[in-house]
């Protein structure tokens, strides 16, 4: 017959403590409450003897789970990976586990899987799926859960939040193209049930005003989704008013994230239209692998891991009780220039003949030099 598991009272024995003393030296949030000298004695202790501890019955004391629910709306987008990994190493470092959720940004599957999540005690929810309108943030309000958005804001700033700020990143876009010449500029808006969506397409109206230049509303579409399926979508659609006649030219697209700025290289691949000889495009976010595109894509980057530990490090704040007024925390955006954007005419210089070397105005030879 196989020996039976070890037991916090046999580590205690072991150690020559009392149990509730090799408790805390084995709890990370107790362990400063006793001697080094005895936590690493307890240590050593259940080392020796295999102990693991038992998490329900310790949730049983302590009325915690020390598991956190983690909602984010679609697994394939390249930008979450590392926003979850800073999530999860700071929460793994206070001795919290997540528990993550994909809901696909289907609301119904994002109702099952908190349901399922409140139903395993979680101690708390970082939620990358809320809308400006989230019957759940109201559910969770009302039963005292603590709740954190990640990469989200509440409409009225009840909740705590992280994210980069959108409208400074999305004002960074437009005069990246302004700087390069671009006067009529399009905008794929994200969805406005998202605080991202409303936010850059807000920054992108700023924008344009701040450039003296005039927001064509025909030139504004709007995803119902990040992906890049809507993208193109979108992309198509802008394309078609393109066509039809000179109100609606336009010169470069102001994509609301990377996955539609994806989705406008599928719609031109379609077409005979180049990028950036024919159309510049510009994302938001920098998600991962992006500099791979070919040309590689300009976007609005912000910190992704610090992003996830931020967002821990609020949730774990209102775990342990912590009061006080409601934290929105805005991370810096940063323009990234790679391939994706260009003058518009960038198109004539690349269709010229290679003979010719001189430019067109002689004074252009003069003009000064952009470095970035």
């Amino acid at each position: 017959m196989a020996d039976r598991p070890a037991t916090l009272r046999d580590v205690a024995a072991a150690a020559r403590v009392h149990p509730a003393t090799a408790s805390r030296a084995l709890n990370p949030e107790t362990r400063l409450l006793v001697s080094e000298d005895t936590a690493r004695r307890v240590a050593a202790a259940a080392a020796k003897l295999g102990y693991r501890p038992n998490p329900v019955a310790r949730s049983l004391r302590t009325r915690r789970s020390h598991t956190v629910g983690v909602l984010i709306p679609d697994l394939n987008n390249p930008l979450f990976p590392p926003i979850v990994r800073g999530l999860e190493d700071k929460l793994a470092a206070a001795g919290y586990v997540a528990l993550l959720g994909n809901t696909d940004a289907d609301a119904n599957r994002e109702r099952m899987l908190f349901e399922q999540m409140r139903a395993r005690h979680v101690d708390g929810f970082v939620m990358a799926t809320a809308t400006l309108h989230d019957r759940m943030l109201a559910e969770a309000a009302a039963a005292e859960l603590p709740v954190v958005l990640m990469n989200r804001l509440s409409q009225d700033y009840s909740f705590p939040s992280v994210s980069v700020d959108n409208e400074q990143g999305a004002r960074m876009a437009v005069a990246h193209l302004a700087r390069l010449g671009h006067a009529r500029i399009a905008h794929i808006a994200g969805p406005q049930e998202a605080s991202t969506g409303v936010s850059r397409l807000r920054g992108f109206r700023d924008g344009m005003a701040q450039h003296r230049l005039t927001v064509n509303e025909d030139l504004v579409t709007y995803a119902s989704r990040y992906t890049v399926e809507e993208g193109a979508k979108c992309c198509r659609e802008l394309l078609a008013r393109r066509e039809s006649g000179d109100d609606a030219a336009f010169t470069a697209i102001a994509a609301a994230n990377d996955m539609l700025a994806v989705g406008c290289y599928a719609a031109f691949d379609e077409t005979t239209l180049q990028c950036p000889d024919d159309l510049s495009v510009i994302g938001f976010n920098d998600m991962p692998f992006i500099d791979r595109l070919r040309p590689p894509l300009t976007t609005v980057r912000f910190p992704h891991y610090q992003l996830g530990t931020e967002a821990a490090q609020l949730l774990l704040e209102r775990i342990n009780g912590g009061e006080g007024p409601v934290k929105i925390l805005y991370l810096a955006p940063e323009l990234i220039i790679r391939g994706s954007t260009a003058s518009p005419a960038h198109r004539d210089a690349a269709h010229e003949p290679a003979m010719s070397q001189e430019p067109a105005d002689p004074s252009a030879a003069d003009a000064p030099a952009v470095h970035t």
